[in-house]
C-alpha cells in the first residue's frame, strides 16, 4: 500500500483531530501553527486520502448506566479463510463486541465486549458456541476498571517512520 507523503504539519493536524475531534478552522490552524485556509486545505486532503475515518465522542458510559465489560480471547478450530470470514461476520453482527483484534500466537482473536449485565454477556457466549461458528476454545476476563484508554502519540510514532 502506497503511503501518503506526510510532513510534521500533517501529523500535527491529525494529532489535533485525534485528540479533540472536530475543531473550528481557527482552532485547528492555531494548533497546527498554520494559517486557516492552508490548514483547512490540508485537512480536506487528509480526509480524502482516508486518513480520518470519523469523529467520535468519548462518552463517560459509567456515568450513564451500569454495564459489564469482558475481554474474551478466542481460538478457532480451523484456520481457513472461510473460517476466519465466518467468525468475523459474527463479530460485525454483534453490538456487544466493541473491539476485535486478530492475533498471531496462541489465540486467534481478542474481543472487548460491553453488555448491560452478566446475563446478557452469557447470551453472547452461548451464541458464540454455535458449532457452525467453529470456536474451539475461549477465555473470558471480567474487566474491573479501566486503567488507560488512549490513542497513540502520532508525532512519536511517526518520528522514525519513512512517511
Amino acid at each position: 500500500m502506497k503511503k501518503l507523503g506526510l510532513d510534521a504539519t500533517d501529523i500535527r493536524i491529525l494529532g489535533a483531530v485525534q485528540e479533540h475531534g472536530q475543531l473550528s478552522k481557527a482552532r485547528l490552524a492555531e494548533i497546527a501553527n498554520l494559517s486557516p485556509t492552508p490548514c483547512w486545505t490540508r485537512l480536506r486532503r487528509l480526509k480524502e486520502a482516508g486518513l480520518i475515518r470519523g469523529y467520535r465522542g468519548d462518552i463517560a458510559l459509567e456515568q450513564i448506566c451500569d454495564f459489564t465489560q469482558v475481554v474474551v480471547t478466542v481460538s478457532l478450530r480451523y484456520h481457513g479463510k472461510t473460517d476466519f470470514d465466518r467468525f468475523e461476520a459474527f463479530v460485525h453482527e454483534r453490538d456487544e463486541i466493541t473491539d476485535c483484534v486478530s492475533t498471531g500466537g496462541g489465540m486467534d482473536y481478542v474481543l472487548m465486549t460491553i453488555s448491560p449485565n452478566l446475563s446478557s454477556f452469557q447470551s453472547l457466549m452461548q451464541a458464540m458456541q454455535d458449532p457452525e461458528l467453529g470456536v474451539d476454545r475461549y477465555m473470558t476476563y471480567i474487566a474491573t476498571r479501566n486503567v488507560k484508554a488512549s490513542r497513540p502519540n502520532l508525532e512519536k510514532l511517526t518520528a522514525a517512520a519513512d512517511l
